[in-house]
C-alpha cells in the first residue's frame, strides 16, 4: 500500500465509551481514554469488524508510546526495568491518531495481513 490512501470513511463518530469508524470493508471501534485528542491517541484498544461479521482485536501503540513506556518502566520492575516490551495483540504504528490508526487498518486488510495480526474474539 502507497503512503496515501484511497479509504475515506463512511461515518465517524461517539458511541460512547467507544469512538466507531465504518469503512467500506470494517468497522473500527476504538476505546480512547476519557478526553483524549482523537489525534494524538497513542495508545488503544480496537475492535475491528469485518464485512463477514467476523470480530477481531488488537491494542495498537505507536511506536513512540514504547519508548515512553519502556523508559517509564527503567529502574522498576516492570519488564525487567523497561528492557522488553511485549503484549500478545499489540500492533505498533509510526503515526499516532485515530485517523492513522484506521488507515493501518484498511491496509492491513487490502494487503491480507490484516488475520495475521489481529486476535479473532471468541464467544463463548
Amino acid at each position: 500500500m502507497s503512503g496515501s490512501t484511497a479509504f475515506e470513511p463512511i461515518a465517524r463518530g461517539w458511541d460512547e465509551p467507544w469512538y466507531r469508524v465504518r469503512m467500506e470493508k470494517f468497522e473500527a471501534s476504538f476505546l480512547p481514554s476519557a478526553g483524549e485528542d482523537l489525534a494524538e491517541v497513542c495508545n488503544v484498544d480496537v475492535f475491528v469488524t469485518l464485512e463477514d461479521g467476523s470480530r477481531w482485536t488488537a491494542t495498537v501503540f505507536t511506536a513512540a508510546e514504547v519508548e515512553r513506556l519502556m523508559k517509564l518502566w527503567a529502574g522498576t520492575d516492570e519488564a525487567l526495568g523497561g528492557r522488553y516490551f511485549w503484549v500478545s495483540d499489540g500492533l505498533i504504528v509510526r503515526d499516532p491518531g485515530i485517523d492513522s490508526m484506521t488507515g493501518v487498518i484498511a491496509g492491513l486488510i487490502e494487503n491480507r495481513e490484516f488475520s495475521e495480526i489481529f486476535q479473532p474474539v471468541i464467544n463463548n
